[in-house]
């Protein structure tokens, strides 16, 4: 399935967007630091054929949208961007989806904007002190360790990103070279090097740890790879306890980038708990996924306002290994 591709004005710039599908309740797909939109490609066209409409968007500065220098670039300007977006888009109260970075960007949204969106989706996702990541403050560590060559043009992004992208999967085999290179491809050259270093310098904590998250009253699924390498698993349980209305699914053998490793299953997971909160809390008190559709407390379906597009909408339960094709 080949996507609808958008540009959409936010203001300082343009944001790019890959739309899948027709009708049936928006689903807006956030990446995280270091990848972009591209990160979604498994998992938008499975939504789309379960009868979503799947926005998957490069936030600013990322992907192929607009970096303007002089533009702000953090998790605050990023919600105030995706925003404007959804306006734009005319996507009424969608449920917006982030990974890691990504993540950060929808909660803050939630905080201040609660009326933009139905339901929340954080797939690991860093809060509290614990933003920037480790992955993030590791390349913000690298503009002063390695400010000559960089200044001098003669150091790539590869040995800055390729690190973060390796470990951001459980499996070594869900990110191969030519996957890293599509990753890599928007940072080539010179400015490319200088502005992914501005990308980590834009991740400020206090953009989210001042986040009142007890007041976020949004249904919120946390959705945990547990061996991401970058943020303690205990976050996990933080986080879903801090939250007003949140539960939390484990995917044991999974990384950071959980749409990499198991996109049928995130795509599962998403579609059940937008359509009626199918998430259920086992005697440990972590969410179990029910792919029978069973409830107790099942929550109204959600309805968006989307622009009239085409798209198939067949269902489509693949399983979760993808081929990583790039195309």
């Amino acid at each position: 399935m080949h996507p609808d591709q958008l540009r959409v004005a936010v203001g300082p710039g343009a944001v790019h967007v890959d739309r899948y599908g027709h009708g049936g309740t928006p689903v807006v797909l956030l990446h995280g630091f270091g990848t972009s939109s591209f990160l979604w490609r498994h998992v938008a066209p499975r939504l789309a054929r379960l009868g979503h409409t799947a926005f998957a968007i490069d936030m600013f500065g990322y992907g192929e949208s607009d970096r303007p220098w002089d533009s702000d670039f953090g998790v605050a300007a990023q919600a105030e961007y995706l925003d404007q977006a959804l306006i734009s888009l005319r996507v009424g109260r969608p449920v917006v989806v982030g990974v890691g970075l990504g993540g950060a960007v929808a909660l803050r949204l939630a905080a201040t904007r609660p009326e933009r969106l139905s339901r929340l989706v954080l797939v690991n996702t860093p809060a509290f002190d614990l933003l920037p990541g480790r992955e993030v403050r590791m390349v913000q560590a690298a503009t002063a360790r390695f400010a000559l060559r960089i200044s001098r043009g003669v150091m790539g992004v590869a040995p800055l990103l390729t690190p973060v992208l390796r470990d951001g999967v459980a499996d070594p085999a869900a990110m191969p070279d030519r996957l890293v290179a599509r990753y890599l491809a928007p940072y080539v050259g010179r400015d490319g090097v200088r502005h992914l270093l501005v990308l980590a310098g834009s991740v400020r904590g206090r953009e989210v740890e001042e986040l009142l998250l007890g007041a976020i009253a949004t249904p919120t699924l946390v959705v945990w790879g547990s061996r991401d390498r970058w943020l303690e698993s205990s976050l996990a349980d933080r986080l879903t306890g801090a939250l007003g209305d949140a539960r939390l699914v484990r995917l044991p053998g999974v990384g950071r980038l959980v749409p990499e490793e198991a996109p049928a299953e995130l795509a599962n997971l998403i579609h059940e708990f937008a359509a009626q909160g199918q998430v259920t809390q086992d005697r440990s008190g972590v969410g179990a996924y029910r792919p029978d559709g069973m409830s107790n407390d099942p929550a109204d379906p959600v309805a968006g306002d989307v622009a009239p597009l085409h798209g198939d909408a067949t269902a489509d339960t693949a399983g979760n290994k993808p081929s990583n094709e790039l195309d």
